[in-house]
């Protein structure tokens, strides 16, 4: 019995040590599954697809807490109101969304209130996705439909936030309705996708354009927005689909007031494209003064550039021959240093084995002596080193060739640049190297489908800078050597006027920019690789 009661004492023991170990565990309780369910509409007042609507205020009733997420942004209302309506909540919770219209509505108007997703629950942020609210106040819901895509006509990537409008042609539409006044209808691309969807429409003509809308004020701003127009008239009802390609417009002529740049330098701004502007001073100048004209070869701006001298302001007549228009400016001095020259180099101490390599002058540059400047390699072998001026981008080409594995120093003596001022540079010295040819990769590509001549085939970097660039004439393998390893774009131009560069178009003149087609993946080189690609182009 003794034996009995020791093993019952030493049962029910482990019992109580065991019920105070689950007692004294700490753990964190699962709380169920995570919510993703987006909250619901209940009920709308005035009902959703209301006729005859004659109320100042709207309210959407929800099963969950909800709050308004960049509803400023995600909230697009068509046609679009003059006043921005009042919605609640702000920065709380609710389960209702409240509207308080301040507009005085058209007649016999179908009205659509998108709010994208900006209606979130209020614990775990899941949105109602593109809700839509719609009322007319006539007596019937318009109900044809439109969808399309957008892209831009650049860039890979289309930007976000893309508005799609529709303006109805009647007698008050011209085109330059759309720089003044908000559309019949409008939607908006959102983040996510480059699909747009117009519903509610009614049977009609209508101009169609989308707008990259920085201002948010429904209207075309040319100098900040991107555009993109249909060509032709709309006409609804369409079961079509539309290809809407976005581009930034060259903005129409402008002149900035000038000013001074420095004690020797008077800067001439100017918005434009091919701008042939003739600058005229009409205040009489010294006879001992120089002056000079040059392009800023990086901006829309002319440089007067002038030995400077004791007055007060001077006036200029500025023509532009193209355009037939004159302007008269004042400018009046600024007690400022004038300009000296400095001179660098177009490359840092690596170089590439395709880089063009110069030297550049913030003064335009008026002659070389090319006897006080000498080219070595690291054993001190003096090299031959060819040097040409280029006095519109104001710069000196340096020429030499370019060997694997080889450090260069480039030493110009006192007096072998002079600019226009005829002040001349201090001894100076560069050095560049080159590394080996198996440090890059090779690529030759072949472009085919449909094509036409002439084109520029770009490689450019993920955000689009252009890396390498060929221009090709006709059929044929064209050759990139000696690429950086990394990840490159393939960005195809079609060069309709054989410029040599990719035209924007323009809203007014109806011109749609030259087409451009990128390879759809992106390509990678590598290292010692020679990598042959064929890309194909669909009709």
């Amino acid at each position: 019995m003794a034996l009995i009661r020791r093993v019952l004492a030493l049962f029910f023991l482990s019992l109580i040590v065991l019920a105070f170990q689950q007692c004294a565990r700490r753990g964190t309780p699962t709380g169920g599954p995570k919510d993703v369910t987006p909250p619901v509409l209940l009920r709308a007042e005035p009902e959703n697809l209301t006729t005859n609507f004659d109320a100042d205020k709207i309210r959407l009733y929800f099963d969950e807490y909800i709050q308004l997420q960049d509803v400023q942004n995600q909230l697009i209302i068509s046609p679009p109101l003059k006043y921005v309506p009042q919605i609640s909540p702000q920065g709380g919770a609710s389960k209702y969304v409240e509207v308080i219209l301040k507009d005085t509505l058209r007649e016999n108007t179908t009205y659509t209130l998108n709010f994208g997703q900006s209606i979130v629950d209020n614990n775990e942020r899941n949105p109602n996705p593109f809700l839509t609210y719609v009322f007319s106040t006539g007596d019937y819901i318009d109900s044809l439909s439109i969808s399309g895509v957008v892209k831009d006509a650049l860039n890979k990537e289309a930007d976000q936030f893309i508005s799609v409008m529709l303006y109805e042609i009647d007698t008050a539409y011209t085109d330059s309705t759309i720089y003044k006044q908000p559309p019949n209808y409008m939607t908006n691309t959102l983040d996510s996708t480059v699909i747009w969807q117009l519903k509610y429409l009614k049977e009609g003509n209508y101009a169609m354009i989308a707008i990259k809308d920085e201002g948010k004020n429904n209207v075309f701003d040319q100098g900040v927005d991107k555009i993109a127009f249909l060509r032709d008239t709309l006409t609804l009802p369409t079961d079509s689909i539309f290809l809407l390609t976005l581009f930034k417009e060259i903005p129409d002529y402008s002149l900035a007031q000038p000013s001074y740049a420095a004690a020797n330098r008077i800067i001439f701004g100017y918005n434009g494209e091919d701008e042939e502007l003739k600058i005229e001073p009409l205040t009489v100048l010294p006879d001992t003064i120089k002056t000079l004209i040059a392009k800023d070869p990086e901006k829309d701006t002319l440089n007067f550039w002038f030995t400077p001298f004791e007055v007060d302001s001077i006036v200029f007549k500025v023509s532009n021959d193209k355009r037939e228009l004159i302007d008269t400016f004042t400018i009046k001095t600024r007690k400022l240093a004038a300009d000296s020259l400095l001179l660098s180099l177009s490359h840092s101490r690596a170089i590439n084995f395709e880089d063009d390599i110069y030297l550049r002058s913030n003064i335009p540059i008026s002659s070389i002596d090319t006897s006080k400047v000498s080219m070595i390699d690291q054993d001190s072998t003096l090299l031959t080193l060819g040097m040409n001026l280029d006095t519109v981008l104001n710069r000196i080409a340096l020429d030499f060739e370019k060997l694997p594995n080889t450090t260069y120093a480039i030493n110009l003596l006192p007096g072998a640049v002079t600019d226009f001022f005829e002040a001349t540079n201090d001894t100076t010295s560069y050095r560049l190297s080159t590394g080996s040819y198996a440090d890059y990769g090779n690529l030759r590509l072949n472009v085919t489908g449909a094509v036409s001549f002439p084109m520029l085939v770009q490689l450019t970097s993920e955000r689009g800078d252009v890396l390498r660039e060929e221009i090709s004439a006709e059929p044929g393998i064209l050759e990139f050597n000696t690429l950086d390893p990394g990840n490159y774009l393939i960005r195809v131009i079609f060069d309709q006027n054989a410029n040599g560069r990719w035209d924007t178009g323009n809203y007014l003149r109806k011109v749609q920019p030259e087409r451009v087609v990128y390879y759809p993946q992106t390509l990678e080189v590598r290292a010692n690789w020679e990598l042959e690609q064929t890309f194909t182009i669909a009709e």
